[in-house]
């Protein structure tokens, strides 16, 4: 009888458990996701013993248990697999303005971006090297690294040095593994002598140490000799000054080039519309930043000289150039002197000089139209233009060779040319 009374009463206990979960359940409750375990415990006692008759809750029961589950694995995992601690102490440095411990800050700095260890702060390591008295300053070998490593139970020790010799910063650095006492990793690079880029330097040699990818326009300013001038290779210098000869040729049409064919005798210049060229390009470079360069150019020349023919000229043309690939373009306005002379087309189309009218003893007013015009008889005059030049630089070591090919349009006849020179990277002074 007693037996059976137990039974009812357990009964009774296990609807009425039922019953109280069923009337206790709230979608609030999801928020207990916070506190993942209590949930994942709390998610499977309701599942057993909850008797949920409604589809959404069923659904958003399901839910809340499977974010529960996987936020939960990925605690444990994160817990299970932390980041390898890393200490970095000083860095031997050679030549260059790095004392060793801000080279090692600078490394600290570097290892800290890649967010792949746990770098140990550099106040910390302060802290832990006064602590056991340990005498780092001169600790850059494994052996010496490995023991202070045990001793301040790092997992992995970092090393190296940056040294100029030469014209050439070498920066060698090494990652060694405490409890294998081995070298992991090890990276040597070599750059150009910029003392003010070896933080530039330390972050290509972490990335590349690690695998991580480095522009190969940065790595190609730092590290070849040939490289097209700019903030970097030029530092402490907003100008350079890369003037140089220039030699070439040019070509006139239209009504410029029948007037250099003609004779003298009528006012031509006897000669073939095709004249060489010499001059100087003197060349500023006012902006040096990225890919791109802006410079003023101021180049005279003298043309014809190999067909006795005298024609000055000047240019003035701003323009820009692209660092990685020597490309260039610029414009601006251009002088020359020519000889220009007064005078008519009479009724046969003959030109007469005014002057030449003048002398006739019976001289009247010249009864057609009176124009100036290019004639080797006349005085020299200043005749103006614009240019439009484009080109590319060719680089062997520090010589420049620039080439460059140019139109200057003129109602007279459209003029075209070509020039080449040469000139050498020099540094103006402040």
């Amino acid at each position: 009888m007693k037996s059976n009374v137990r039974q009812e009463n357990e009964m009774k206990g296990k609807k009425s458990m039922v019953r109280n979960a069923d009337d206790h359940f709230k979608i609030d409750e999801l928020f207990l996701f916070f506190d993942l375990n209590h949930l994942i415990y709390d998610c499977k006692y309701k599942w057993k013993s909850l008797n949920v008759s409604s589809l959404p809750k069923k659904i958003t029961f399901i839910i809340a248990l499977v974010i529960g589950s996987i936020a939960n694995a990925q605690v444990d995992s994160n817990e299970a697999n932390p980041k390898a601690k890393v200490t970095v102490l000083n860095v031997d440095t050679k030549g260059v303005y790095l004392e060793p411990v801000s080279a090692g800050n600078l490394i600290r700095i570097e290892l800290e971006k890649l967010d792949t260890f746990q770098v140990m702060d550099r106040y910390d390591v302060s802290y832990v090297v006064e602590k056991n008295k340990l005498n780092v300053n001169n600790c850059y070998g494994k052996i010496c690294l490995v023991e202070i490593g045990k001793v301040i139970e790092s997992d992995k020790m970092f090393t190296g040095s940056i040294e100029l010799i030469g014209e050439t910063i070498i920066t060698t650095f090494r990652m060694i593994d405490v409890k294998s006492e081995r070298i992991e990793r090890t990276q040597v690079n070599e750059f150009l002598n910029f003392p003010n880029e070896l933080q530039t330097m330390v972050q290509v040699a972490i990335a590349q140490m690690f695998g991580k990818p480095v522009p190969s326009e940065l790595l190609t300013t730092i590290t070849k000799k040939n490289n097209y001038e700019n903030s970097i290779n030029n530092m402490n210098k907003t100008k350079v000054n890369l003037s140089g000869p220039r030699s070439g040729f040019t070509v006139f049409t239209g009504e410029s080039a029948k007037r250099i064919s003609e004779s003298r005798a009528t006012g031509g210049y006897g000669s073939f519309p095709l004249m060489f060229q010499f001059g100087y390009q003197f060349e500023v470079q006012y902006l040096n930043e990225g890919n791109y360069q802006a410079l003023v150019e101021f180049l005279p020349t003298i043309s014809g000289f190999n067909q006795n023919i005298f024609f000055p000229s000047f240019t003035l043309m701003n323009g820009f150039r692209n660092n990685k690939y020597g490309w260039e373009i610029a414009f601006g306005p251009t002088f020359g002197l020519v000889t220009r002379a007064k005078g008519f087309y009479d009724a046969d189309n003959k030109w007469t000089l005014v002057s030449e009218w003048n002398k006739q003893p019976d001289a009247g007013p010249i009864p057609y139209e009176v124009e100036t015009r290019m004639d080797s008889r006349g005085d020299y005059d200043l005749n103006a233009g614009f240019i439009i030049a484009a080109g590319k630089t060719f680089k062997s070591g520090n010589l420049n060779i620039p080439v460059n090919v140019y139109v200057i349009p003129s109602k007279q006849g459209t003029r075209f040319g070509a020039s080449f020179g040469f000139n050498a990277k020099k540094k103006k002074r402040k």
